[in-house]
């Protein structure tokens, strides 16, 4: 994959192969047909999940990161998958018709910050089959679960991966089906 080197990326070649199937598998187990990546930088979650979807939309507020996305996806020869410059707390009004929340899993790895309350509440009106939430920010990531559980959604699974060795950062996946 392609991208600037000011993009985020999740950087950490040595772990990322094991940590990109996991997202990878953890999304499909759902067995929805659809999958949306939000906040998906330049691709890296949306390319390696679309061979197990009939199709991907990937969301993005930086244009930059979405034209590398794009750029990813030819090389790649993902043609199940299109990527949108917006607003991940607008993403469920750009969808095309045909993804509806039953049948649709959400893969969304957000800034430090965690989500907005916007965000959440346009995901919970979607109501996502499952949700993999990838965070670097445990805190955040606890405030928002409470969100979650409180819409509905179930915590089936919890895995951290050490990207950041010898530092006191975490990623973590959290996988969330709803009730």
């Amino acid at each position: 994959l392609r991208f600037l080197a000011r993009d985020f990326f999740q950087n950490n070649p040595f772990i990322l192969p094991v940590f990109v199937a996991y997202v990878r598998e953890q999304a499909a187990a759902s067995g929805a047909r659809f999958l949306v990546d939000a906040y998906c930088g330049s691709g890296l979650f949306a390319l390696a999940a679309a061979p197990a979807f009939e199709r991907v939309t990937g969301v993005e507020l930086s244009a930059t990161s979405v034209a590398f996305a794009r750029e990813n996806a030819g090389a790649n020869h993902r043609s199940n998958v299109i990527f949108l410059a917006a607003d991940a707390a607008t993403i469920f009004a750009d969808l095309e018709p045909t993804f509806v929340g039953a049948d649709t899993t959400v893969v969304i790895d957000p800034p430090r910050k965690g989500c907005d309350g916007l965000f959440l509440q346009q995901l919970f009106a979607f109501g996502p089959r499952a949700v993999v939430y990838v965070s670097c920010d445990p805190a955040t990531q606890m405030r928002d679960l409470r969100h979650f559980l409180a819409a509905g959604y179930i915590l089936t699974a919890a895995q951290p991966f050490d990207l950041f060795p010898q530092t006191r950062h975490l990623e973590c996946v959290l996988t969330l089906r709803r009730a």
